[in-house]
């Protein structure tokens, strides 16, 4: 309870500031829309706010203020780790505070009672037919647990009070940040493993819990404590993080939210990106240098021969960042030391290809970032430990993101904001104000 405690004080004391910039300074212009703004998808339109995360062009993501490194370096670590516990991470999250180990003590505790999945979320996902898409289970796993949904029996009540109803919300993102990667692991057994289901660890925090039901080595434990915290947020604007927030505005439990959010995820613009960039990186592997070491003067031939055919170099580009996406580097420095992982074939395909692609990249002249983001390595890692069935990736990114989505709906509640209701305008009006050199106020 001591978490909660802390967070309720941190949104009373934050309320008056959202209040005093709505009453004082609510007409302040911050922006412009420009027509292909408009037409492509909002892009870069400054209309949402998070404290959870933000991402900068230069130095890429900050968590409550912190880079990825920072975050790592001040965390609590696991016991006998190098990176700290998901749990640790969840209380940074939504305090914006550095917890003390007896402060993450309280939220592993709280997070073992909270885990416990009821047998009916098991039982939905069974009845689907077994070649469904993981992204499928996952969303239909997270929907079937709305039947117990605290907000929405708080909603239902007759009490509901705006002022208390993050509290709620609260209940039910906890609840689903501890039991999501349990779902995952249920998924991944009943898909890949003949349904031989391995039993929750009730000694393991998240991460070592989850890699010990896949049946995963000491190694991955580190790898899941890692890739959920580095895929738990991305600010406010990307498909998942946007739809979770935007399906909540309207009161809608975190549940409903989440499993909305896990649809955005779900596509190959978004969180499905990973899954592709490892196929083409195992087919270039087979084309290019399948028996001999792949070096610069081979790899930067391959590259041009992928550009003048006409395609692109998956896993490089990203709509907001400007350099090397912070989140590649911290996967690659994982690899880099441990051994065996450094010197797997394919890592040391992915690492020459980051040596090579960004200069070809520049010098083709068509890519407006040409630097490496998160998906152009967190395949190769999954793949050296084993987990190859890369359909079940995305699923593993789903559990991360939970993290930032539910403690920022958590805030929209505690903050009051309001529903999600952008203003459309039609071809013709946009065609009128192109013609008369913009819009007359």
């Amino acid at each position: 309870m001591a978490l909660k405690e802390t967070l309720k004080q941190k949104i009373e004391e934050h309320r008056p500031r959202t209040t005093r910039l709505v009453k004082e300074f609510g007409k302040v212009i911050i922006d412009q829309v420009t027509i292909d703004q408009c037409i492509g998808g909002a892009r870069d339109i400054r209309c949402l706010v998070t404290d959870i995360s933000y991402l900068d062009p230069q130095e890429g993501i900050r968590f409550r203020g912190k880079t990825i490194p920072e975050t790592f370096e001040a965390l609590p670590k696991a016991a006998g780790s190098d990176y700290p516990t998901v749990e640790s991470f969840w209380y940074f999250l939504l305090t914006g505070e550095v917890p003390t180990q007896a402060q993450v003590d309280e939220v592993v505790a709280e997070w073992k009672v909270r885990q416990e999945v009821p047998q009916y979320v098991f039982d939905a996902i069974r009845a689907l037919p077994r070649d469904s898409h993981p992204m499928v289970m996952l969303s239909v796993g997270i929907l079937a647990l709305q039947k117990d949904s605290k907000f929405a029996g708080f909603y239902n009540s007759g009490k509901f009070n705006k002022m208390t109803a993050w509290e709620y919300v609260y209940e039910d993102a906890y609840d689903l940040v501890a039991r999501i990667p349990v779902i995952a692991a249920f998924i991944y057994n009943l898909k890949y493993k003949g349904d031989k289901q391995l039993p929750i660890d009730p000694s393991a925090d998240c991460g070592a819990n989850f890699a010990r039901m896949i049946g995963q080595c000491k190694e991955y434990e580190d790898v899941a404590r890692m890739y959920f915290i580095l895929h738990s947020d991305h600010e406010s604007g990307n498909v998942s993080a946007h739809t979770t927030h935007l399906v909540h505005s309207a009161l809608s439990d975190p549940y409903y939210a989440y499993s909305a959010g896990l649809n955005g995820l779900a596509g190959p613009l978004h969180g499905l990106a990973n899954q592709e960039v490892l196929d083409w990186t195992i087919k270039f592997q087979e084309k290019y240098c399948k028996d001999v070491e792949p070096t610069k003067e081979l790899v930067t031939k391959a590259l041009w021969d992928t550009l003048n055919a006409g395609q692109v170099v998956p896993g490089y580009g990203h709509a907001v960042l400007r350099k090397t996406d912070p989140r590649y580097t911290s996967q690659r420095e994982f690899c880099l030391k441990t051994p065996g992982l450094k010197d797997d074939p394919l890592f040391k395909l992915v690492a020459m290809i980051f040596e090579t692609a960004p200069g070809v990249l520049m010098e083709h002249g068509k890519a407006k970032n040409p630097w490496p983001n998160v998906d152009a390595q967190s395949g190769v890692i999954q793949w050296y430990y084993g987990l190859r069935e890369w359909d079940f990736y995305t699923v593993l990114f789903g559990v991360g993101r939970a993290l930032g989505c539910m403690a920022n709906i958590t805030w929209d509640r505690g903050l009051g904001y309001a529903i999600e209701r952008p203003k459309s305008v039609t071809t013709p009006m946009l065609e009128k104000w192109a013609e008369e050199g913009g819009r007359k106020f």
